[in-house]
C-alpha cells in the first residue's frame, strides 16, 4: 500500500482502490498535485471546511468517483450530481473495494456554497481499509478515545494534524498518537500558511520520547510512503 501526501490534509493511499482524502488542492500553496491530475476510485471528506471538501465535488466528476461523508454533506455533495455514501458516526461503509469506519473529532464544520454558508454537520475521522487500516483523524484536538480507536481498529499509520490554532499543536499530537499507537504516523495539518507553521522536528522528539515504538514520517508535500 503507498500513502502519498499531496499538502494540507489531503492524502492519497492506494491499495485495493485509490483512496483520495481531504482534497483541497486548488487553492492551496503547498498543494504537490492540481485537482487535474490526481486519479482516483473514492474520495472522502472528513468535513466541510474549504480546506478539506476542496476539489471533491470536480474530482468526482471528473474520475466518476464516489464520496464518503457525514450524512448531511452526503446530501449537498449528491446535490452536486455526484454519487455519495452518507454514513455517520459508528459506522462503517464499504465502498467499492475499500471499507471505511466513520469515528469523531472535535472541530467545527460548514460549507461555504455560492451566495451562502451553511452546517455541514459534524467533523470526523475515518479509519479506511483499502488493504491496511489508515487513520486520518481530520481537524481535531486529541481526546481520551483515541485510545479506544487504537485498540478497536489498530491503525497501522495514523495521519495526524500538528498545525495547532485549528487542530492539535505538536505536543497534542505526540500524546494523541501515544493514545492510538500505530506503528506509522505521519503529520499534516501545518505549514500551509502562517498561523499553523510548526516544526515537525519537534513533534518527532515528542513522540520519540512518548511512544519510541511508532516511526514518525516527516514527509514533503508529493512524497509517500510504503506500508
Amino acid at each position: 500500500m503507498k500513502i502519498t501526501w499531496l499538502g494540507h490534509a489531503a492524502f492519497l493511499i492506494e491499495g485495493r482502490d485509490k483512496v483520495l482524502v481531504d482534497p483541497f488542492l486548488t487553492g492551496n500553496p503547498k498543494a504537490s498535485v492540481s485537482p487535474n491530475e490526481v486519479d482516483c476510485d473514492v474520495i472522502c471528506v472528513t468535513h466541510g471546511h474549504a480546506d478539506h471538501l476542496g476539489d471533491a465535488v470536480e474530482i468526482a466528476r471528473r474520475t466518476g468517483a464516489v464520496v464518503a461523508s457525514i450524512v448531511e454533506m452526503s446530501m449537498y455533495i449528491e446535490r452536486c450530481d455526484v454519487e455519495s455514501i452518507g454514513f455517520n458516526l459508528g459506522g462503517t461503509a464499504k465502498v467499492k473495494n475499500t471499507s471505511i469506519t466513520m469515528v469523531p473529532a472535535f472541530h467545527s464544520s460548514s460549507i461555504g456554497a455560492p451566495g451562502l454558508e451553511f452546517s455541514a454537520a459534524m467533523p470526523v475521522g475515518l479509519l479506511i481499509d483499502t488493504e491496511k487500516v489508515v487513520y486520518h483523524a481530520g481537524d481535531t484536538c486529541v481526546f481520551g478515545d483515541m485510545k479506544l480507536i487504537g485498540d478497536m481498529y489498530e491503525p497501522k499509520v495514523a495521519l495526524l494534524p500538528i498545525g495547532g490554532f485549528f487542530t492539535m499543536d505538536p505536543r497534542q499530537a505526540a500524546l494523541a498518537t501515544s493514545l492510538i499507537r500505530p506503528e506509522s504516523v505521519i503529520p499534516m495539518h501545518y505549514g500551509t500558511w502562517a498561523p499553523i507553521d510548526q516544526d515537525a522536528a519537534e513533534f518527532k522528539s515528542l513522540v520519540a520520547g512518548s511512544s519510541p515504538d511508532t516511526k514518525v514520517i516527516i514527509l514533503e508535500p508529493g512524497e509517500s510512503l510504503e506500508v
